[in-house]
């Protein structure tokens, strides 16, 4: 409700009055009066009714209720230029100072007093009006004046120069988007309006951030302003800015919203640091106590974080695997780890590597490169004659590869039986493989296509080639680092150091466990099987086949690794792991969330480039092979590129069965939008 200030017994007709319309003072004139109503006559020549109460703190000068229309209209108006003259002319500012610290609130008067004598109605008046729009000094509570103290003063000027620049760039960025969004529409260049650097960096930043999804409460409400109008298109800001040229075509977005730096200069923010552990290493050095390791690796691995050698004994084998040890001289929870630990993973993508290490650790000086002096741990694996693991024996040692040699050159030699250390290393991941799937393991098995990307932005191009399988040399390493992981899993929990695991607890049906190859074979299985997760109880993965599964095979590449090899080695040096189990558990809150950003980028960002190739050959037919048929829709594979495609059964004729082959093309494929649409579907 409404107070009701009264500033006379009555207001008599005649009287010149104010009250507020909109957020301006309004001058009216009193027609006549009636317990508390006023029919007034405004200076717009419009009639009105309004309640006393409605009425500004100051009133007069009171003139005959006889005059005309128009008399009355020359008098509102002279009146009304007469108060403009006086507040142009007052200083609010230095009556706000000179009321400083004398009262919290005053009525109008109060303040006309430290002006003038004796202030007239029209004195008062312009008072109150300077007064009224004074908001970061006063505030205006009828029929008084509240003085703000010279904090909230500070306060609010600060506000209202927030809000005034909030305002300069809400302008300017509606027509900037606007045009922005016109010329990509149009598939042209933009003409873009002039501005100020500082406007032009506040948009540019807003876009970006925008893109990234880290607006901030301002940001967003001068998104929301600035977009208003333009299309509901999910990357809107990212086509906006590729519009405007600040991000180039193919920009890869996934990498801004994991908030995860592409490339190295990233570390450079931590050189100190990295010298530091450059020094530690160097002091620290000593001779290798072992030097007969090998590594297979792809011929492009920099990151080289394990290598294995081999021995057949009386009751069966010993193998002993090396993981490097990028812990050996880590001060965790320092700038540089938690920066480590934000990146959680390298990325393996079509247009590079970029590694969770800084590259002057990760592919230099921790790297299990052959014929360097590196610090690791050898783990001695006891196996039987049959393959089953007797014993795990870890130790941390300075050791000295022998050679990194690829995974097809290794698998040449397997072939030809040319290494017999490389053939009986085979020979036992064949034993591990047989076991793993009498536990129920689902191995699959499927081509691996190359994406290579060639230049940057507009210049970009994309090319798909299948990687030529080396299936021996492959399986070793994969047994090998399964053996390495599980074994040490199973040492962890009988000797009580907390780790890392990660388990898929599930039970299997008997059909799902061996080795499929076949895309619809392989979609069946998949369907099977729930995502493993990240948990410090050792429990069995179902799908690999084990009891336990604790990752600490590739600490050059994963923080998950990381964090296993520093208990194990921790432990091995006196005793006692470096964090209890309390603590592993709540650092596995924020390493979740990592870890699901950044795959998101190692998930899509592959797919992003294979829709980008098919998208230029659209109408070319290719491969495809029916691996699902349930419901209206069935689903298509591509095993030659790994992407599936969906369509609706009426395309593909009336007799379906999985393992059908047929060519199929495309009439869309949207890459960004991750969209892709059949055009026709012919049975071979």
């Amino acid at each position: 409700m409404a107070k009701r200030t009264s500033f006379s017994p009555t207001l008599r007709p005649g009287t010149v009055v104010e009250f507020m319309h909109g957020d301006q003072p309004q001058l009216a004139w009193v027609l006549e009066e009636a317990s508390g109503k006023l029919r007034l006559l405004t200076i717009n020549k419009r009639e009105m009714k309004l309640p006393e109460a409605r009425l500004l703190p100051w009133h007069g000068p009171i003139c005959s209720p006889d005059l005309s229309r128009q008399d009355i209209q020359n008098t509102l108006n002279d009146h009304q230029a007469t108060r403009g003259e006086i507040q142009a002319g007052l200083d609010v500012m230095e009556l706000w100072e000179l009321a400083q610290g004398e009262v919290d609130a005053a009525p109008l008067t109060w303040f006309a007093g430290l002006l003038w004598e004796e202030p007239t109605p029209d004195q008062l008046a312009a008072l109150g009006r300077a007064m009224l729009q004074a908001k970061t000094h006063f505030k205006f509570r009828p029929p008084n004046f509240e003085i703000w103290s010279a904090e909230k003063v500070a306060l609010k000027m600060h506000q209202k120069a927030e809000e005034k620049a909030r305002e300069a760039v809400s302008s300017a960025g509606q027509e900037l988007l606007r045009t922005l969004w016109t010329a990509h529409s149009q598939g042209r260049t933009p003409q873009i309006p002039t501005m100020d650097q500082e406007l032009v960096s506040t948009l540019e930043q807003i876009l970006r951030h925008k893109v990234a999804e880290t607006l901030d409460e301002t940001e967003q409400k001068i998104w929301a302003a600035i977009s208003k109008g333009l299309p509901d298109q999910p990357h809107l800001p990212l086509l906006l800015a590729q519009s405007w040229g600040i991000l180039p075509r193919h920009h890869n977005y996934h990498l801004d919203e994991a908030e995860y730096a592409w490339g190295n200069d990233w570390s450079e923010s931590f050189l100190n640091e990295i010298s530091e552990l450059e020094e530690h290493f160097s002091n620290q050095a000593a001779p290798a106590e072992v030097d007969d390791f090998i590594s297979i690796d792809a011929s492009t691995t920099r990151d080289i974080d394990d290598a294995f050698r081999i021995e057949k004994t009386e009751t069966g084998y010993v193998v002993s695997i090396a993981l490097a040890r990028p812990d050996a001289h880590w001060t965790f929870g320092s700038p540089l780890d938690r920066a480590v630990l934000h990146r959680a993973t390298s990325l393996y993508l079509p247009e590079g590597t970029s590694h969770m290490l800084p590259e002057q650790l990760g592919t230099g000086l921790y790297s299990l490169i052959q014929g360097e002096t590196r610090p690791g741990m050898i783990t001695d694996f006891t196996l039987s004659d049959e393959g089953e693991l007797l014993s795990v024996t870890p130790r941390t040692a300075w050791i000295s590869v022998k050679a990194n040699i690829t995974y097809e050159f290794a698998d040449a030699a397997i072939r030809d039986g040319s290494d017999e250390s490389l053939v009986l290393a085979h020979e036992v991941a064949e034993k591990l493989i047989e076991r793993r799937i009498a536990s129920g393991a689902c191995v699959i098995r499927k081509p691996e296509p190359i994406v290579t990307v060639t230049g940057e932005g507009q210049q970009a191009s994309v090319d798909i080639s299948l990687k030529t399988p080396s299936p021996r040399s492959e399986l070793v390493i994969s047994e090998f680092m399964i053996l390495a992981n599980s074994g040490l899993a199973l040492w962890a929990n009988e000797n009580n150091v907390p780790l890392l695991y990660r388990t898929q607890d599930i039970a299997l049906p008997q059909e799902s466990a061996g080795i499929f190859t076949e895309p619809a074979a392989i979609l069946r299985a998949v369907k099977l099987l729930l995502p493993p997760t990240l948990e410090t109880n050792p429990k069995r993965h179902a799908a690999l086949g084990v009891p336990a599964y604790a990752p600490i095979t590739s600490p050059l590449r994963r923080y998950t690794d990381f964090i296993n090899m520093s208990q194990v080695c921790t432990f091995l040096a006196d005793g006692t792991p470096r964090l209890d189990t309390d603590t592993l558990k709540k650092l596995i809150i924020h390493l979740k969330m990592r870890i699901q950003s950044v795959s998101t980028v190692q998930r899509f960002r592959p797919r992003y480039w294979k829709l980008v190739y098919l998208a230029k050959q659209r109408k070319k037919y290719q491969s495809a092979v029916l691996v699902e048929e349930a419901g209206p829709m069935a689903t298509l594979a591509m095993p030659h590129l790994q992407v599936n495609v969906r369509a609706p059964k009426k395309m593909l004729g009336d007799k379906l069965y999985p393992g059908q082959q047929f060519q199929i093309n495309f009439t869309k494929i949207d890459p960004l939008n991750n969209e892709i649409r059949l055009g026709e579907a012919l049975e071979e």
